[in-house]
């Protein structure tokens, strides 16, 4: 830790967790939580700052078309996807509107929580200006063939999609460039969880005052 960080007796430690889609980011802050880490998941506010009667609803509407919105007035998540994935302009202009609400969520609900730490999760941590706003950054890493095979498992529609959905992305590199502390996610889950509850202990003993017992 830099000495220019946060007075921890006052702000809670925050914690940057990142990695690759499908990597197991979900797992893994689930893990933190269970050990009573205060997780903010921007995956969650993504979905809730496009919901019915959301400002950034209506802009999407008009940028894309009534086509990416279903019949009961939510956000077609699929087609849009599909869309941002295949043409760079689309997913350029779909990220200038729900990436600065994402962002002031983020801190508002961050600014407001407590904790002993917190666990901030941001899929695209490499390019988000979130990384000036956490304390320390964590990478969930995992082969990246690994991330194909879950990829295919879900709901990606083919090889294809999910080529291009790893492509749009940090590299695997980029995003280990960053991190503090890694989490590999190769193996089973008592591994991994291993390797949480390492780092929960770190956190703690890091987020503890100097001279605190």
């Amino acid at each position: 830790m830099t000495a220019d960080k946060p007075n921890k007796a006052v702000t809670p430690l925050r914690v940057g967790l990142t990695g690759g889609i499908a990597s197991g980011k979900s797992t893994v802050a689930d893990m933190f939580a269970e050990l009573g880490a205060t997780v903010i998941d921007t995956d969650v506010i993504a979905r809730e700052v496009v919901m019915p009667g959301q400002p950034a609803l209506n802009e999407i509407r008009d940028a894309f078309g009534d086509e990416f919105i279903r019949e009961d007035g939510t956000l077609d998540r699929a087609a849009l996807r599909r869309l941002i994935f295949s043409d760079e302009t689309a997913r350029s202009n779909l990220e200038a509107i729900v990436h600065p609400r994402i962002g002031a969520e983020t801190v508002r609900q961050a600014t407001e929580a407590g904790g002993p730490y917190q666990i901030i999760v941001v899929p695209l941590l490499t390019g988000s200006p979130l990384r000036k706003f956490v304390d320390r950054i964590v990478v969930v890493d995992c082969d990246e063939d690994a991330q194909m095979r879950r990829l295919l498992e879900r709901d990606t529609e083919s090889a294809a999609q999910a080529r291009r959905i790893l492509a749009s992305q940090a590299t695997r590199e980029e995003r280990l460039a960053i991190a503090d502390d890694v989490i590999s996610n190769d193996g089973d889950f008592e591994s991994t969880a291993t390797q949480v509850a390492a780092l929960h202990q770190a956190y703690l003993a890091l987020q503890r005052p100097k001279g605190a017992e």
